[in-house]
């Protein structure tokens, strides 16, 4: 018999597998519920998240829901939107920023997980890790063009990069991901989350 998504989330929050390479010791951290109709798929928990436990819950947490148009009330609503990262927990630093998400989560969790949300409607595919591996081979060559090709995902994937403030660069040199793809997918989750 298939265990009901609490007890696989009980089951995850108590995963040990890399325990001997995490900095500060494994603390999975993920939201989901089957009734959740929209995905956020992003990298993996930052030092401030692994501390509070909480997904988002840094700046890139507040610049993405602002992204989104909606409040952490609503963000934070596991009956309509999951959370599940690439990696669970955090994978510690490397020279320009946090290192790439574990992918013994992904290997061992991700199927399990998403079979127990049916209602999903849209995923949000944050970073080019998380696009490489929920697009395979629709993902483009770089995590740029996956992004201008928002119009061939949506509604279904949105591609977006990563909120983190380290890629104000990036925002400032692709104007069009404000002044078309945000308001698009404003209006889309508005909809859906209504």
């Amino acid at each position: 018999m298939m265990p009901s998504l609490n007890a696989l989330l009980d089951e995850i929050r108590a995963c040990e597998i890399c325990n001997d390479v995490l900095p500060l010791g494994p603390r999975p951290v993920l939201v989901a519920r089957a009734s959740a109709r929209l995905l956020v798929v992003g990298q993996a928990p930052g030092r401030k998240v692994h501390e509070s436990g909480v997904p988002w819950s840094d700046p890139s947490g507040k610049r993405l829901r602002d992204w989104m148009g909606i409040g952490a009330e609503q963000f934070y609503d596991s009956r309509q939107v999951a959370i599940v990262p690439m990696g669970f927990c955090y994978p510690g630093t490397g020279k320009s920023g946090d290192l790439p998400p574990r992918p013994e989560c992904a290997e061992h969790w991700h199927a399990r997980v998403f079979a127990m949300l049916p209602r999903i409607e849209t995923t949000l595919v944050i970073g080019q890790y998380s696009q490489r591996y929920i697009l395979r081979e629709c993902a483009q060559r770089s995590l740029r063009e996956t992004v201008a090709a928002w119009r061939e995902f949506a509604p279904r994937f949105w591609p977006l990069p990563h909120p983190s403030f380290r890629n104000n660069r990036w925002l400032q040199q692709n104007p069009w991901f404000e002044h078309e793809v945000l308001p698009s997918l404003r209006e889309h989750l508005r909809r859906l989350l209504s």
